[in-house]
């Protein structure tokens, strides 16, 4: 079992982090041959649709091409980075530089990092910083950060001037493998998660797989949530694949990675370019999202990832998944031993109180029809239904699962709250 909170990293990877982190701004540049090169060989993946459809290229060192693949666009020659406190400091420089170094003007907005930067407030801001750019119709937005980032850059280009263009240079895996791709932008309410929003496609997806050498171990782990779940939905064999090669997955092992980030890209363009606006095929990629939306908006968008919240809301699908569509007790098994190998959480444990706040906070999802709540639910690893109706109490007998067991979990929890408590001295445990 892998000692959850720690990140085992091969020695080229570890040898790339540190070239990245100690290089001075002005000097950046990801050349990682010193580490016996972690390259990874390039890959294009399209997302077929009409006259929006775009390019997800997935590789190494691209951060300096940025400049250059947003002049084939012919973009306007002003435009505007969002990026994050956190984001910003490690990976603007590069991308400024490439900015300009291709004719562009660009400018550095930085918001809050955390899910609390997805909020109305946080728009209000980068409109006001947009005018005072003087951003016209032809410029554009580029999205460097997570998921946060990606989703209110691309609401903030989707809504000024009654939309500009948009690019994706997402930073996390749960970015390049699931929420940079596909156009669904938006912000939060106090209500609930993600419920101002659009469909709304970037021009270009770039996905610089060295930018995830310097991502905290608890966050690389988040993402892995979302790249378990492209097996479940869609592709059985990917979900052996990733039973198999897990291990070298969390060790970032250069080639696993790249593999695994291009087929969750190519299964998530496959299902958009079907159904762009969720009427039907894309509602099985909220396997899992109705009560992981729920948590994080019970608890304030602040006590778990995206990734973990999913994560218990995958495995209480699966056990439901159980009860009505005919998943198998082996499989819930294979599902449930996955995520924890993964170091993800895989239940939680509510007040009655806190219960109620979730239903209630459920009731406001955005897949809610007639007042009932819809799941996505498993026939087998593989193929899922959607659109299935569950009672309250088939929901609260899959969330009283036994709570995790084992010293490995209380030391995931431990580094969980030193993580919180002091996020610069825990970034990457070695």
């Amino acid at each position: 079992m892998p000692q959850y909170g720690h990140s085992f990293l091969n020695i080229n990877t570890y040898l790339a982090i540190r070239q990245i982190q100690f290089a001075p701004a002005r000097s950046l540049c990801f050349d990682t041959s010193r580490a016996g090169s972690i390259l990874a060989a390039m890959r294009n993946v399209k997302v077929q649709l009409g006259g929006r459809s775009y390019s997800i290229v997935i590789g190494n060192q691209l951060l300096p091409r940025l400049g250059a693949e947003c002049r084939r666009l012919e973009l306007g020659r002003r435009c505007a980075i969002i990026s994050d406190r956190n984001v910003a400091p490690r990976f603007s420089p590069l991308a400024l530089r490439s900015l300009r170094d291709a004719g562009f003007e660009p400018e550095l907005l930085t918001v809050p990092a955390g899910e609390t930067a997805k909020s109305l407030r946080t728009v209000q801001h980068c409109y006001d910083q947009f005018a005072a750019h003087r951003l016209e119709r032809k410029s554009f937005v580029v999205a460097l950060g997570g998921g946060v980032v990606g989703d209110l850059a691309g609401f903030v280009a989707a809504t000024y001037l009654r939309s500009i263009p948009f690019v994706q240079v997402p930073t996390t895996l749960l970015a390049q493998v699931d929420s940079s791709v596909g156009g669904k932008v938006g912000v939060n309410l106090a209500a609930g998660k993600n419920l101002v929003g659009a469909f709304y496609q970037p021009r270009l997806v770039l996905c610089d797989l060295a930018t995830l050498a310097t991502l905290p171990p608890r966050e690389f782990r988040a993402g892995l949530a979302e790249v378990i779940k492209y097996g479940i939905i869609y592709d059985a064999s990917f979900f052996r694949r990733l039973e198999k090669d897990l291990p070298k997955l969390i060790q970032r092992d250069p080639t696993t990675l790249g593999a695994v980030v291009a087929r969750c890209c190519a299964i998530k363009a496959e299902v958009v370019g079907q159904d762009e606006t969720e009427s039907g095929l894309r509602a099985i990629l909220n396997f899992g999202h109705t009560i992981g939306h729920a948590l994080e908006a019970i608890s304030g968008y602040g006590k778990y990832l995206h990734g973990e919240a999913i994560s218990i809301g995958q495995i209480a699908a699966a056990k439901i998944s159980a009860k009505l569509s005919g998943l198998s007790a082996n499989e819930v098994g294979r599902i449930e031993n996955l995520f924890r190998r993964a170091g993800l959480p895989t239940s939680v444990r509510l007040s009655p109180a806190q219960r109620e706040k979730l239903f209630a906070a459920m009731q406001l999802d955005k897949k809610v029809s007639g007042g009932e709540i819809k799941f996505v639910l498993a026939k087998k690893i593989g193929h899922v239904v959607t659109g299935q109706k569950v009672s309250r109490a088939l929901i609260e007998e899959a969330l009283d699962g036994p709570p995790p067991a084992g010293a490995e979990w209380q030391n995931l929890f431990d580094w969980h709250r030193r993580a919180l408590r002091h996020p610069k001295h825990v970034q990457i445990p070695w």
